[in-house]
C-alpha cells in the first residue's frame, strides 16, 4: 500500500490551489462515507473496480474511470470485493475551479468521466502524488499537472455542453474565436485552424460567426490584423516589411494591397499622412 497526503493553506483568493492529493490501493471492499467535504476532489482509478454513489444514483466504476465530488455533497464509493481498485486523488478549490471543472465537462449533475486513450491522465496523478517528496517546487508541479489534466478533460469535451442556452453557447464559441486570434494573429494561421481551435466545422462556425458579426471569420482576421498594423506604423524604427511580419505577413507587397483595400491608402502614405491626421484631431 501506498498512500500520500499532502495538506495546504487555503489561498482563498487563487484561480486554483490543492488541498490534499494522494494514491491507495484499496483492500478489498475497502469504503469511505457517507460524508462530505468542504473542496472538490477528484479520484481516477487505475486498476481495478469499485462503487460511487451519490443520493441514489450508484456508479460502477473500473480502471480509465473517474469520478468528482463536490463540496457538501453527501458521498459515498468502495472498492469491489474480488478486484479492489487502485486510485489517485486530487483535491483543490479556488475562485475559478468551478469555472473549470465545468469548461471540462465534470459537474454534480455529471461526476463521472472516462480516459482510456493513453496514460496522460494517469502520468498526470502519478506525478502530483510524486510532487509529494519534493521539497522545492512540489506545489508548483502539483498544480501544474492539475492544469495539465483539467486541461486534457477540456479539449475532450464537446465546447458548450453544459451552457445554459443555443446563444451562450454561441457566444462561447465566438469567445474562444477570438481569444485565438488575438493571441495568434502574428502567425500563419488558417481559418480551418480556428475553426479546428473552436472544435466545430469550417462552413458551420462561420455561419455562426458572421450572424453575430456580420462579417466572415477571414474578414474579421484580415481587419483585426490592419487595426494592429496602424498601432505600429507610428514606430518609425519599423519599415512597412517589419510590421508585415509582425502582423502575420511574410509578403508585404500582399500586406500593403490589403491594407490599401482596408484603409484606402498604402501604409507608406497613412504614416506620411499621419501628422496631418494628428493635426485634424488636435483642431477637433
Amino acid at each position: 500500500m501506498d498512500k500520500h497526503i499532502a495538506d495546504y493553506q487555503h489561498f482563498q483568493h487563487t484561480d486554483l490551489y490543492v488541498y490534499q492529493c494522494g494514491s491507495l490501493q484499496c483492500e478489498n471492499g475497502h469504503g469511505y462515507g457517507p460524508a462530505v467535504r468542504d473542496h472538490f476532489l477528484i479520484h481516477y482509478v487505475h486498476s481495478g473496480k469499485g462503487i460511487f454513489k451519490i443520493d441514489n444514483t450508484i456508479y460502477e466504476l473500473k480502471a480509465g474511470n473517474g469520478f468528482l465530488i463536490c463540496p457538501d455533497i453527501i458521498t459515498f464509493y468502495k472498492a469491489d470485493d474480488a478486484d479492489p481498485w487502485h486510485y489517485s486523488w486530487i483535491g483543490f478549490h479556488g475562485l475559478k475551479a468551478e469555472a473549470y471543472l465545468k469548461d471540462s465537462g465534470l459537474s454534480l449533475l455529471h461526476p463521472v468521466f472516462e480516459y482510456t486513450q493513453d496514460d496522460f491522465i494517469d502520468t498526470c496523478f502519478y506525478e502530483m502524488v510524486d510532487a509529494y517528496n519534493i521539497k522545492r517546487g512540489g506545489e508548483v508541479k502539483r498544480l501544474a499537472y492539475l492544469y495539465l489534466f483539467l486541461h486534457k478533460l477540456t479539449e475532450l469535451n464537446p465546447v458548450g455542453l453544459y451552457y445554459d442556452s443555443a446563444d451562450s453557447r454561441r457566444d462561447a464559441y465566438i469567445t474562444k474565436a477570438l481569444q485565438y486570434i488575438e493571441m495568434n494573429y502574428s502567425r500563419k494561421i488558417t481559418i480551418d485552424a480556428i475553426s479546428r481551435h473552436v472544435g466545430l466545422n469550417r462552413s458551420y462556425f462561420n455561419s455562426i460567426f458572421k450572424s453575430a458579426l456580420h462579417m466572415s471569420l477571414q474578414e474579421y482576421l484580415i481587419e483585426f490584423r490592419i487595426r494592429k498594423a496602424c498601432e505600429l506604423i507610428p514606430n518609425e524604427k519599423l519599415s512597412i516589411g517589419d510590421i508585415a511580419r509582425s502582423i502575420g505577413y511574410n509578403d508585404a507587397l500582399l500586406f500593403s494591397k490589403t491594407f490599401k483595400k482596408i484603409k484606402g491608402t498604402t501604409p507608406t502614405n497613412y504614416r506620411n499622412l499621419l501628422p496631418e491626421l494628428n493635426s485634424r484631431q488636435e483642431e477637433t
